[in-house]
């Protein structure tokens, strides 16, 4: 497994958060659990099996629901 964080465009309200959690959620590879969307720093958190999913599909979950990533650091 390793871990991502992804620095989002800024969210202006908490559905955003939701609408991104959801999106990473549904996404196979990614551990549901471990999704954590951080409103106040427009930053997302999660861990993944780069097995099943490329940090570039994950960011094209974020970007299909409307939401830009502005840099992501994988670990």
């Amino acid at each position: 497994m390793k871990s991502a964080t992804i620095q989002l465009e800024t969210l202006t309200c908490p559905s955003c958060m939701l609408k991104i959690e959801g999106a990473l959620k549904g996404v196979d590879g990614i551990d549901q659990d471990s999704v954590k969307v951080a409103f106040n720093s427009s930053r997302t958190k999660l861990e993944f099996d780069e097995n099943k999913v490329s940090i570039e599909e994950i960011e094209g979950a974020i970007k299909k629901v409307g939401y830009e990533v502005l840099k992501s650091k994988v670990k």
